[in-house]
């Protein structure tokens, strides 16, 4: 319900008109607190996609691992 900066008035705005939104979390081991926030924007429609990298694939770079997280985001 806060919107005190770009970030979260643009992520405000796509809930209001029911557009997708996507959010990705990179930072573990998440709180209580983070999931009862995931937990709200899953709620309102929002999409929680976390940025675990695939590791099963034998990827050779780190750029494909990246690549693995950019894919998964591009396909929701």
């Amino acid at each position: 319900g806060i919107s005190n900066d770009l970030t979260t008035r643009a992520a405000d705005v796509i809930l209001k008109e029911r557009r997708k939104l996507i959010l990705v979390a990179r930072d573990t081991p998440l709180n209580l607190i983070h999931i009862t926030n995931m937990k709200t924007v899953t709620e309102a429609g929002g999409i929680i996609c976390p940025a675990i990298p695939s590791f099963y694939s034998r990827l050779q770079t780190i750029e494909e691992v990246a690549l693995t997280v950019v894919n998964r985001i591009i396909d929701l």
